[in-house]
C-alpha cells in the first residue's frame, strides 16, 4: 500500500468555500476516485470527489498544516 499523498481539489461540495481549495489524500485512493467517482476523505477531514486541476486552486490550509507536521515528524 502506497502512503504517498496526491494533492487533489475538492468538488461537488455544498460548502462553496471547500471548493476553493486544494486538498492532500492517500495517491491511490485518488487515483480510483478520478476513474470511480467515488468521494474520498482528505487529510483535513473533508470529503470529496477530485476531478478538477489542483494546480489551479490554492492547498487547503489545515491540509498543509498536517503534511507538515508528518514531513517534520518524519525527519
Amino acid at each position: 500500500m502506497s502512503t504517498e499523498l496526491l494533492e487533489a481539489p475538492a468538488t461537488k461540495s455544498t460548502d462553496n468555500e471547500e471548493n476553493h481549495f486544494a486538498h492532500y489524500a492517500e495517491a491511490a485512493k485518488v487515483t480510483e476516485s478520478y476513474v470511480m467517482g467515488n468521494p474520498i476523505e482528505a487529510l483535513c477531514g473533508k470529503i470529496f470527489v477530485p476531478h478538477r486541476d489542483p494546480k489551479k486552486y490554492p492547498v487547503c490550509p489545515e491540509c498543509r498544516e498536517i503534511m507538515d507536521a508528518l514531513f517534520l515528524s518524519g525527519e
